[in-house]
C-alpha cells in the first residue's frame, strides 16, 4: 500500500518507527507535514494540495496530529475521509479525544468507568462541585492539557477553590475530578490497535509526584492486563472513533477507571518497556483494513428521502419482547437492524433467529415514519406549565419566602432558564 504519515515531527521516535515498520514490510511510505496541506474545494470532487501542488494518490493515512494544530489537522483528515482514503483514526475521534470534557461526556453514556468528574463555570458552584466528587484532595485538569501538563492535585478545599478561580480568570476551562487514592502515582497505558490491546505498561511516578507520565520522569514496566481492563480499553477507543489509541486507566478498587484516550500515543516508552513491535502491529492493521475507508454512516444512509438511522429501544411492555428478529415484523415495515445491543454485548448484523429481550437496543436503518412510531416519547425534564398567577407583577420584596407559600416570585426559576 501507499501510506502517508501526517506528522510535523519526522525525527521523533514514533514517526521514525512507523516509517521504518512500513518500509520493512514493502509499503511505500512518506511523512507529510500536516500544516503544508491545502484543502481544495474548488473542483468537482474533494481534493488536497501539498506544498502548493496536487497531492498524489494514497491508499491510507496515519494521523499523528499534534495538540497545537488539532483544528487544521482534523480538517485535513476529514478531507482525506471525503476522498475515501482509509484512516484508522477518524477526524471526529481525534477532535473528541482532545477535549477532555467532550471525551468524558461521550464515554459516560456508554457505562465506561471513570473517576467522578464535574464541570462548572460560576465561582459559587465550585465548592459544591468539589464536594460532589468526594471532596479534597481533588484533581484539577485543563481541558486540553497533554503529557501531564495542566493536571494539578489540590490537597485542600480552599486551595482547590483558589486554583480554579485563578485558572478561570485566565479564561481556562477546567475539570474537577475525584482523586483516586488507591492509584496515587500509578496508572496503566494500554495500546489499542483495532479490536485488541497489543501492549500494555504500568507507569509509576517518582517521589512525591502523583502524575505518572513518562515526560514527568515516571518509570515504566510491562504488564499483562486482566480481561476486564482489556475490554474497557478497547471499548473506550472504539466509542471515541479511534482504532489506534493509548488508553490511560487507573486501577480503582472497583475495577478500571478510564482517565484519557490518546489519539496519537507515543511509542517509545511502551515499545522499550514491553520489547514488542507496536509500530509493526499498527502498520499491519492498516494494511488489513485499507480496503474499508471510514464512512459517515448517518450521512450516507440519510441521503434517500424519507429514510434514516435510528435507535429503537425494546421496553418492558414492548410487543417485541420474546420475539425473534425474523418474527418482529421489522423487515415488513422496511426496517433493517444493523446492530443489536444486548446487555454489554454488541452483535453486528444480527441474524433473524436472535430473540429480543427487554432492555435491548436496535440500531436500525429504514423508513423514518415507520421507526418514529416505535421510538418511545422522550422523558420531559420540565414540569407542566403553570397558570398565570392572579397578580402577575408585584414588588419582589412582597413575594413569599418560598414558592409553596403563595404566588410565584417574579425572578428566579430553574437552571433551564426561561
Amino acid at each position: 500500500m501507499k501510506l502517508a504519515i501526517l506528522s510535523r515531527a519526522p525525527r521523533s521516535y514514533s514517526t521514525q518507527r512507523l516509517r521504518t515498520a512500513a518500509a520493512d514490510r514493502g509499503h511505500t511510505v512518506k511523512v507529510l507535514n500536516t500544516l503544508r496541506f491545502g484543502i481544495d474545494l474548488a473542483g468537482d470532487e474533494p481534493d488536497l494540495q501539498f506544498r502548493g501542488k496536487p497531492l498524489s494518490t494514497y491508499d491510507a493515512i496515519l494521523p499523528r496530529i499534534g495538540n497545537s494544530v488539532t483544528y487544521f489537522g482534523t480538517a485535513v483528515v476529514r478531507q482525506f475521509e471525503q476522498m475515501d482514503v482509509y484512516t484508522p483514526n477518524t477526524s471526529w475521534g481525534i477532535a473528541n479525544s482532545r477535549d477532555k470534557l467532550r471525551a468524558t461526556q461521550i464515554l459516560s453514556r456508554h457505562q465506561i468507568g471513570m473517576p467522578a468528574t464535574t464541570f462548572v463555570r460560576d465561582r459559587a458552584d465550585v465548592i459544591p462541585a468539589i464536594e460532589r466528587v468526594g471532596g479534597a484532595p481533588v484533581v484539577i485538569k485543563l481541558l486540553e492539557g497533554t503529557q501531564g501538563i495542566g493536571v494539578i492535585l489540590a490537597p485542600e478545599l480552599k486551595v482547590a477553590e483558589a486554583i480554579i478561580e485563578t485558572l478561570q480568570s485566565t479564561r481556562q476551562n477546567v475539570l474537577i475530578q475525584r482523586f483516586v487514592k488507591e492509584s496515587k502515582g500509578r496508572d496503566i497505558r494500554a495500546l489499542v490497535v483495532g479490536d485488541r490491546v497489543v501492549a500494555a505498561m504500568r507507569r509509576v511516578a517518582q517521589g512525591d509526584e502523583f502524575r505518572s507520565n513518562v515526560h514527568r520522569g515516571g518509570s515504566v514496566e510491562a504488564v499483562k492486563l486482566d480481561p476486564e481492563f482489556e475490554k474497557v480499553a478497547v471499548r473506550a477507543a472504539q466509542i471515541m472513533g479511534l482504532r489506534v489509541a493509548g488508553v490511560d486507566m487507573l486501577e480503582g478498587n472497583d475495577g478500571p477507571l478510564v482517565m484519557e484516550v490518546n489519539s496519537s500515543p507515543g511509542l517509545e516508552g511502551i515499545e522499550r518497556a514491553t520489547n514488542l513491535d507496536v509500530a509493526g502491529a499498527i502498520i499491519d492493521y492498516i494494511d488489513n483494513q485499507v480496503a474499508f475507508p471510514e464512512i459517515d454512516v448517518r450521512q450516507r444512509l440519510t441521503v434517500s428521502t424519507g429514510y434514516g438511522v435510528a435507535e429503537i429501544q425494546v421496553g418492558e411492555a414492548s410487543d417485541l419482547v420474546g420475539k425473534s428478529l425474523g418474527d418482529s415484523g421489522l423487515r415488513e415495515r422496511d426496517i433493517t437492524a444493523l446492530t443489536l445491543h444486548q446487555g454489554t454485548q454488541v452483535i453486528p448484523n444480527p441474524h433473524a433467529g436472535h430473540v429480543l429481550e427487554a432492555g435491548d437496543r436496535l440500531l436500525c436503518f429504514g423508513k423514518l415514519e415507520e421507526m418514529r412510531s416505535m421510538i418511545p416519547t422522550r422523558r420531559k425534564r420540565r414540569t407542566k406549565l403553570k397558570k398565570l398567577p392572579e397578580q402577575p407583577i408585584h414588588d419582589v420584596a412582597d413575594a413569599p419566602a418560598h414558592p409553596s407559600q403563595g404566588s410565584t416570585p417574579v425572578y428566579g426559576g430553574d437552571a433551564g432558564g426561561s
